[in-house]
């Protein structure tokens, strides 16, 4: 939102559009991320003090502007990123404070109108397998669809570590039920953040994870997408976040592809 919306009266579509075009260049798809979140919020939204019906007017405004000047070019969007806290209730954003849980179906039925041949997902993370807050994530995608709310799909964000990540079993659980419903699944942010120092054996690990991960997404008709979030750990958001934390991604700090990517590949290879 700040990013493109950053006052008022102002949209900045420069940095998007040069992606767009380069995507278009390069025969690549482009999912949007992301039309509603809790973060990144410019100072006008943050400080805003507004009545219900104009915060509702602002995030019309936001989504039907945004979706509809790429309109036909952007696939996918994340419209509704991490609305849900890790305990299953619904998290306490400026959203739900001004327009209350109803901005989620707006918000849908907003960028449909927009683009109505977009794939619309609800994304989020620490849902990947089963458990409570993937619970949650399934009874509100399924409640949305039992409206007749346009949505398409969940992002499974795949912020994992050595130390913490869902076992195949669970996730492809998890991916299955979505199915059951009629939704796509997208991997949408996946890292396997290191506690530093990185040795052999760890990268190795991290390899068996991303293939494994990979191996369940390829395995399910409905997962669809699998995106790591970033590639190079030269850029990688893990050691401003996570403090002792690094070497997430598939490509070292000097662009060097590490056993990740390799055990990457040769999935790839044996499930053409």
């Amino acid at each position: 939102f700040e990013m493109v919306h950053p006052e008022h009266n102002t949209y900045s579509f420069d940095e998007a559009d040069a992606i767009i075009a380069f995507a278009e260049a390069n025969g690549m798809k482009v999912r949007g991320h992301t039309l509603v979140w809790h973060e990144q919020l410019p100072e006008w939204i943050r400080s805003g003090n507004y009545s219900r019906a104009k915060w509702m007017e602002i995030l019309y405004d936001h989504i039907t502007t945004v979706v509809g000047r790429y309109r036909g070019r952007i696939y996918a969007w994340d419209v509704i990123n991490e609305a849900l806290d890790d305990d299953g209730r619904l998290r306490n954003t400026i959203w739900l404070q001004n327009i209350g849980p109803e901005y989620i179906e707006l918000a849908f039925r907003w960028a449909h109108e927009a683009d109505p041949q977009a794939l619309l997902f609800y994304n989020d993370y620490g849902a990947e397998g089963l458990g409570t807050k993937s619970d949650a994530v399934y009874n509100l995608v399924k409640s949305l669809m039992e409206r007749g709310v346009p949505i398409h799909g969940v992002g499974l964000q795949m912020h994992v570590s050595l130390e913490y990540y869902p076992s195949l079993e669970s996730v492809a659980a998890n991916i299955k039920r979505l199915n059951d419903l009629g939704l796509e699944v997208h991997v949408t942010e996946m890292d396997v953040r290191i506690r530093m120092p990185v040795t052999s054996e760890k990268l190795t690990r991290q390899a068996e994870i991303y293939r494994d991960i990979l191996k369940a997404c390829l395995s399910a008709k409905n997962c669809t997408a699998f995106v790591i979030w970033g590639f190079t750990d030269k850029y990688s958001w893990i050691p401003s976040f996570f403090s002792g934390y690094g070497s997430a991604l598939i490509f070292d700090e000097s662009y060097e592809p590490k056993p990740a990517y390799y055990y990457i590949l040769q999935t790839l290879m044996e499930n053409p």
